[in-house]
C-alpha cells in the first residue's frame, strides 16, 4: 500500500517542503534509505545522512537545524515530535496488513472450549477443556492453551507459547513466541529425613491484565496460592523471569534478562534496565528507575533513579566506578603514608 506525502502530513499534522505527491510504501533508517521509503531524522548526529539518503520522504524534527539545502528530489515533512509521528505511522502501516482468519483444520479444540467471534486458530494449536477465547483473538500455530484458561478479546498468542491451566489474560494481550505463562513457581522445602527436597505444590494462577505485552521466552510463574499479577499496560522484554506471587504494577517496563524473585511487589510506571536482579519478599515503589545490572536486596521508596549493586544514584555510582579503577594506586599511596606515619611515631617515641 502506498501513501503520498500529502496524506502522511495530514495524518501527523506536518509541514511539507518538496513534492506533496511523492509516494512511499515502506520504512527505512535514514542511513539505509531506499527509493519509495520514508525515513526520519530526530538526532543531530545523523544530519549528514539527509544529504546522502536514497529515501523518498524524510520526517524531520522541528528542533533540527539543517546547515544547507537538501537534494531537490527529497521531500521533507517537518513535525513537532518525530518519534511520536513515526509510532503513529508504524501503527497505521501495521493496521493495513491483513490479519489471519479462520480456524485451521489441524488445530485441536476441546468440544468444551468456548471460541468467540472472528478468532484465528493456527495449525497444531491446542485449546483445552473449558478454555475461553475472546472475540478477535489470534492463536498462532503450535500454541498450548490449557484447561480453564481465559483469553480476552483481541489478544495475540504467537507460535509455541504455553499457557498452563486456569490462567487468565485480559484484552489486547500480546504473548511472543516461547513465552510460558503459569509454570510452577520455584517452591521446594529441604527434607533432612530423605536427604532431598519436597516439592511445594503451586496451586495458584497467573493473572495478566489488559494491554500487556510479554517478550519471547519470558516466563511468568503461577503462584503458590492466589495469583501472580501482571497489571494493566506492563511491557516485558525477552528472557525475563517473574517468580511466583509477584505483583508487577501498571505500566511498568523491563528490559531483557531481568529476574524478580518471589512475592515481590513492584509499583506503577517503573523502568528496569537489562539484567537487573530483584530479591524476593520486598516492595519497590512507584516510578522507580533501575539501570542495567542493578541488584536490589531490599525495599525501595517511590521516585528514585538508581544503578549498581547495591543500587545508588547514578552520579555517585559513576564517580565510585572511576575511583574503583584507581584503587591500586590509592592503596599504594595509603601504604606509603602509613609508613611515614609509623616513622614519625618511632621518631617521637625516642
Amino acid at each position: 500500500m502506498e501513501f503520498t506525502a500529502k496524506q502522511i502530513a495530514a495524518f501527523i499534522q506536518g509541514r511539507i517542503v518538496g513534492d506533496e505527491n511523492a509516494t512511499v510504501n515502506t520504512f527505512a533508517k535514514i542511513e539505509e534509505g531506499v527509493p519509495k521509503a520514508i525515513s526520519f531524522l530526530a538526532n543531530p548526529k545523523y544530519i549528514n545522512y539527509i544529504y546522502q539518503t536514497k529515501s523518498t520522504i524524510i520526517l524531520v524534527d522541528d528542533q533540527i537545524k539543517l546547515g544547507k539545502e537538501v537534494p531537490k528530489d527529497l521531500t521533507i515533512i517537518w513535525v513537532k515530535n518525530v518519534r511520536d509521528c513515526v509510532a503513529k505511522l508504524l501503527q497505521l502501516y501495521q493496521s493495513s496488513i491483513p490479519e489471519k482468519e479462520g480456524i485451521d483444520s489441524l488445530a485441536f479444540i476441546s468440544p468444551k472450549a468456548q471460541i468467540g467471534k472472528d478468532v484465528y486458530i493456527g495449525a497444531f494449536a491446542f485449546i483445552g477443556e473449558n478454555a475461553i477465547i475472546g472475540n478477535g483473538s489470534k492463536i498462532y500455530p503450535h500454541t498450548y492453551i490449557g484447561d480453564n484458561v481465559q483469553v480476552g478479546q483481541d489478544c495475540k498468542i504467537y507460535p509455541n507459547v504455553s499457557i498452563y491451566h486456569s490462567c487468565k489474560l485480559g484484552n489486547r494481550v500480546i504473548l511472543h513466541s516461547g513465552s510460558v505463562i503459569g509454570a510452577d513457581g520455584f517452591g521446594f522445602a529441604p527434607n533432612p529425613q530423605t536427604n532431598s527436597y519436597d516439592k511445594i505444590p503451586q496451586i495458584g494462577v497467573v493473572t495478566i491484565e489488559d494491554d500487556v505485552e510479554v517478550g519471547a521466552n519470558t516466563c511468568i510463574d503461577r503462584s503458590t496460592m492466589g495469583s501472580t499479577y501482571i497489571r494493566k499496560g506492563v511491557k516485558l522484554d525477552n528472557l525475563i523471569q517473574i517468580a511466583h506471587n509477584d505483583d508487577i504494577g501498571e505500566n511498568t517496563v523491563m528490559s531483557a534478562q531481568v529476574g524478580i524473585a518471589g512475592s515481590t511487589k513492584v509499583g506503577k510506571w517503573c523502568m528496569f534496565g537489562g539484567q537487573c536482579g530483584i530479591s524476593g519478599h520486598i516492595k519497590i515503589g512507584n516510578n522507580v528507575k533501575l539501570g542495567a545490572k542493578s541488584g536490589v536486596p531490599s525495599n525501595l521508596r517511590d521516585n528514585q533513579t538508581l544503578i549498581g549493586v547495591f543500587p545508588m544514584k547514578p552520579f555517585h555510582y559513576f564517580k565510585s566506578q572511576a575511583l574503583f579503577q584507581k584503587l591500586p594506586e590509592l592503596y599504594q599511596q595509603i601504604n606509603e603514608l602509613q609508613k611515614e606515619v609509623d616513622a614519625l611515631k618511632r621518631a617521637k617515641d625516642k
